[in-house]
């Protein structure tokens, strides 16, 4: 069961929110959000259980972001939000792309980014990237997905000459419908030639630069018109949509999520292994480098719980043998702690766990707890042999049932403690029920070890011959040791005292209880605590309308300011690497050498970052953003804290939102505040003389179509 349990930084978690991504090529965000983003969020309104319908609509892009109640099927509610869209694609603008809905999965962020480098051109290295590493690696177990960044891919180009068309006499709709027509590649049903069927296939699929030089895109005056004529045709690579970087030199990252509910770590594992595999394969001068591991953190947090599980049951043991002062005693309840969490594996297997940060946690705790019930049995079964000269085998069966009703009952009030943890509502609810169901189980298995392995073992291992030895006698026996008759002294003294003075320790009780949501209401909370990971993100958005290459710029000066800052191992950067390829939203990767390696803290070198970004003058009209890389997205910006404001009036929402910012970044604590309204990138607009459009018989939609296909 051990071997088969998933391994996980976190419980495994559906968050009950949909997500519907509709593609509207070239079409500003006010004309996505009439034309699509209201007509989806009408249809999907009317669904049940909704508890929050939010959506996002930038160039280009729809997000519909439905948020149901955490009692609703998450399966359910994904399939009826996507009846409900497929309803509505009658409404929906011809042309754009199908949308396409799918659950929020804390599983689907990159759990490893790996650094192609090689000889040649950005194709080139795209090419091994995509056609090689990319399909060795998504064939392997538990791989779900693997995509480029900073890739530009073989593209074949065709360069048109306006003024070349313009002496044909051709327009851009009709020179692109021609290249429709002359590269197909149709069935065209079958032949039936005697007693044999032949399929029949019309092969118009041109197989080289030259053969699509020489397609004929038109006539004039009985002579062809080929497409050289026109234009130049040029085997080239497509238009950069996103970039990436290690410190400042340009590389291609893939980006590997796994399969949900998978193992991380052996994920991981499995991809280094291939890349290994790959290496001698590789073009000379190319390689693959571990730009980012998650599974780092994962398997050093993972095997920090061990230890501290493997030294819990040490201590224990140490604590129970001080006491009894004998081995074989100490081993008989030592041994409920293995016995015990191997078997909670099993349940937890079965439960369908992982091994995670809130499981382990629970088996830490569980320690302490599940060797209480041997030390009570163990110890009356000890008694009975000590003052009353029982046998052990007789001594176990007398032992066991004089204690066990108490044993029982302790047992059951400490599953009544932690079982209720596991229904928590709400989203830590959630998380907790793992933990409250992993301690109910180490409980419970510990009661059974403790009414039958501990008494079984006691009858065979403990040994009436002490007695005579001197090791346990009714006069000089254990509750007589030189280190647990001061301790009886001691107590009995405190007993004494507490007995004389009642009410002094009536009154002391009540104000511990009194002050509990006092010193409750001091305490930091926050839902998951602040760790060093050594690593952290900086979010950097330009101002709308800066391109590509500008990004470029700005991201990696300042990528490589805080690359020289010690305690930094390296930087990696990305621009586009959003499912919308925004030019001007930038994020820098930072990997710090491990804690014990560096003199400042993780959080003393965010900060330092964010100085080092404050120091460029240009960076005052940047939306800059630097924390701790997330755990997991729930559909929210990944703020600590987030507010709505909610309006009819956008432009007055906008001012309220720039006021509110203004005095948010003066507040003391506050960092990097941001809101999610971005103002439109500069645009150029053609407006169309209808009159003398129609004069030349020109629609709308042919001027439109042409300068899509000349201008891109």
């Amino acid at each position: 069961s051990y071997a088969g349990l998933g391994v996980g930084r976190s419980p495994k978690v559906e968050f009950p929110v949909v997500m519907a991504v509709t593609v509207v090529p070239g079409a500003s965000p006010e004309q996505v959000e009439t034309e699509v983003t209201d007509k989806i969020e009408s249809a999907v309104n009317t669904i049940s259980g909704i508890d929050e319908l939010r959506s996002v609509s930038v160039e280009g892009v729809s997000q519909v972001i439905v948020t149901f109640v955490l009692e609703k099927d998450i399966n359910v509610a994904s399939q009826e939000v996507r009846e409900k869209i497929n309803e509505s694609l009658a409404t929906l603008p011809a042309g754009i792309d199908p949308p396409v809905v799918a659950k929020l999965d804390p599983d689907s962020t990159p759990i490893l980014t790996l650094a192609v480098t090689g000889p040649g051109d950005a194709r080139d290295i795209t090419e091994l990237a995509d056609k090689t590493i990319r399909r060795e690696i998504e064939s392997l177990n538990g791989v779900g997905q693997v995509t480029v960044v900073g890739g530009r891919a073989r593209q074949i180009n065709v360069w048109v000459d306006p003024a070349k068309l313009e002496k044909y006499e051709m327009s851009g709709g009709q020179l692109e419908h021609a290249l429709r027509t002359q590269n197909v590649e149709l069935p065209s049903g079958r032949v039936e030639k005697g007693e044999t069927q032949l399929t029949l296939r019309t092969l118009g699929r041109v197989q080289s630069i030259q053969q699509l030089a020489d397609v004929t895109v038109a006539m004039r005056a009985g002579q062809p018109i080929r497409l050289r004529d026109v234009a130049q045709v040029e085997d080239g690579m497509a238009e950069a949509e996103s970039a990436g970087f290690r410190g400042t030199s340009p590389t291609v990252l893939l980006n590997i999520r796994k399969q949900s509910g998978t193992n991380t770590v052996e994920v991981v594992e499995r991809v280094k292994d291939r890349v290994r595999d790959l290496a001698p394969r590789l073009p000379a001068g190319a390689s693959i480098e571990v730009a980012r591991d998650q599974s780092e953190f994962i398997g050093n947090a993972i095997a920090t719980v061990k230890e501290h599980l493997i030294v819990g049951a040490l201590l224990a043991s140490i604590v129970v043998l001080l006491f009894l002062r004998n081995w074989r005693s100490t081993l008989i309840a030592a041994i409920a702690i293995p016995v015990s969490v191997i078997s909670t594996f099993a349940l937890m297997k079965s439960a369908g766990f992982t091994l995670n940060v809130i499981t382990m946690l629970g088996l830490t705790l569980a320690v302490g707890i599940v060797i209480d019930d041997a030390i009570v049995v163990l110890e009356n079964i000890y008694r009975h042999i000590e003052e009353k000269g029982t046998s052990p085998y007789q001594a176990a069966i007398d032992g066991t049932k004089e204690i066990g009703l108490a044993v029982l009952a302790t047992t059951i009030s400490l599953v009544a403690v932690f079982l209720p943890v596991a229904f928590m509502g709400g989203i830590v609810g959630r998380f907790m029920n793992s933990f409250g169901l992993t301690m109910a189980f180490a409980i419970m298995i510990s009661l059974l070890v403790s009414f039958v392995l501990t008494p079984m073992m006691s009858a065979r291992w403990l040994r009436p011959a002490a007695a005579a030895e001197g090791e346990a006698t009714a006069a000089h026996g254990s509750k007589s040791s030189r280190f647990y008759a001061p301790i009886e002294a001691g107590y009995m003294r405190l007993l004494g005292f507490s007995m004389r003075h009642r009410w002094v320790i009536v009154i002391a009780t009540l104000a511990t209880l009194a002050s509990t949501p006092v010193l409750a209401s001091l305490a930091n909370k926050n839902f998951l605590p602040d760790e060093d990971e050594s690593q952290f993100m900086a979010n950097i958005r330009l101002p709308e309308g800066t391109s590509l290459d500008a990004t470029r710029i700005a991201a990696t000066r300042l990528a490589g300011d805080i690359g020289k800052l010690d305690g930094v191992k390296y930087a990696i950067t990305t621009i586009g690497d959003d499912p919308q390829k925004t030019p001007n939203l930038a994020n820098i990767y930072v990997k710090l050498v491990p804690s014990s390696e560096r003199k400042r803290s993780q959080a003393e070198l965010i900060a330092a970052a964010r100085e080092v970004v404050a120091r460029h003058p240009e960076t005052a009209g940047y939306r800059v953003a630097i924390g701790q890389v997330p755990m997991f997205s729930g559909g929210m910006p990944n703020f600590p804290v987030v507010f709505q404001l909610q309006g009819p009036e956008l432009p007055k929402l906008e001012g309220y939102a720039r006021a509110l910012m203004e005095r948010l970044a003066r507040q003391p604590g506050v960092k990097d505040p941001d809101t999610s309204m971005i103002t439109g990138k500069p645009e150029l607009r053609a407006h169309i003389d209808r009159k003398k459009a129609a004069d030349l018989g020109v629609s709308v939609a042919d001027v439109a179509g042409a300068l899509r296909l000349l201008v891109g």
